[in-house]
């Protein structure tokens, strides 16, 4: 099964094979929900400087604080199935629209600074591929940044988890099944320990841990502005009994006061105004609900949010 994961070459994208690579975007988003980045930009020393920054601070800072809370909550010793947690140390950093690195405690100067760099460059590739995105869908160039923008540019940041050796990976989930709420979502992970699983045609298939390799995957946002064309996808962190897995997910996502609603141009003729599939509303008001609602279906957020609809009518997105 893991062979068919699309993996793609971005290198090829300067190439004479442009369009094979473009193709294999085009069906990673429409089937997959998923894909695999190579060659994209990002050195091979950065990405090992922030893995082994990022695996010291767990040792150093995260893994007593885990194992107290697993002792505190018993966990080791469960016989039934628990639903209400996941078996994850994280942390999260804030990027845009105002950084929080320098703020959050207990990280060394130099980790800091590699993931603000990091950040930045995570930043340019999200960018460039929302451009890819709208030449596979007919949009214009820029136009899901523009959509993402709202007034103060869009919400950057990210989730850094480990997943330590869980003694019961059956009853316990590394994360629960969900799909993102946000926009595109860039994840930098583990080499060598697995446990990413989406779920495709009613299987889970693993996301095969790649070395340097870039994991995308699309938030509900996408689904709602390309009106369905590109799904989010439901995934899950399946926990294991050895090794600690090491995950690094970056979301950029829009702005908390941008308005989300189907690209015109997507809107198939037959669909009159009252029938539209997706709703039209406030990215921060579809945060407040997904809070709460983060491991059920995405469709009843969908309902719930036209019943809310905004009354905001905004004319066509400008842009640059």
């Amino acid at each position: 099964m893991e062979s068919n994961f699309p993996v793609v070459d971005m290198g090829l994208l300067q190439t004479e094979k442009r369009p094979e690579a473009m193709d294999k975007i085009k069906d990673a988003c429409e089937n997959w929900g998923f894909f695999e980045l190579v060659n994209h930009g990002i050195s091979h020393e950065l990405l090992d400087t922030v893995e082994n920054l990022t695996k010291g601070h767990y040792k150093k800072c995260m893994e007593q604080r885990f194992k107290e809370m697993v002792a505190s909550k018993g966990l080791e010793a469960v016989q039934t199935e628990i639903d209400d947690l996941d078996w994850e140390s994280t942390f999260f950093l804030k990027h845009l629209p105002v950084s929080n690195v320098y703020e959050v405690p207990d990280l060394d100067d130099e980790y800091r600074k590699v993931m603000k760099d990091f950040a930045l460059k995570l930043e340019k590739l999200a960018e460039n591929l929302l451009d890819l995105l709208c030449e596979n869908l007919g949009l214009e160039k820029g136009y899901l940044k523009k959509a993402f923008y709202g007034s103060k540019g869009p919400t950057f940041g990210t989730k850094v988890s480990n997943y330590p050796p869980c003694p019961k990976p059956d009853l316990i989930k590394g994360l629960r099944a969900h799909t993102d709420a946000g926009g595109i979502i860039l994840l930098f992970q583990d080499d060598k320990v697995s446990g990413l699983q989406l779920l495709k045609d009613g299987n889970w298939i693993d996301v095969p841990p790649m070395k340097h390799s870039i994991v995308i995957n699309l938030g509900d946002q996408l689904e709602v502005i390309t009106n369905g064309r590109y799904k989010s996808i439901e995934h899950r962190v399946i926990a294991q009994q050895d090794g600690t897995r090491m995950s690094i997910a970056s979301f950029y996502n829009p702005g908390s006061d941008a308005v989300i609603f189907p690209a015109p141009e997507l809107i198939e003729k037959t669909e009159e105004d009252n029938k539209l599939k997706y709703p039209k509303f406030v990215f921060e008001d579809y945060m407040k609900l997904y809070a709460g609602l983060k491991f059920q279906a995405k469709e009843p957020r969908f309902e719930a949010m036209k019943a809310v609809e905004t009354t905001v009518n905004l004319g066509p997105i400008e842009t640059v």
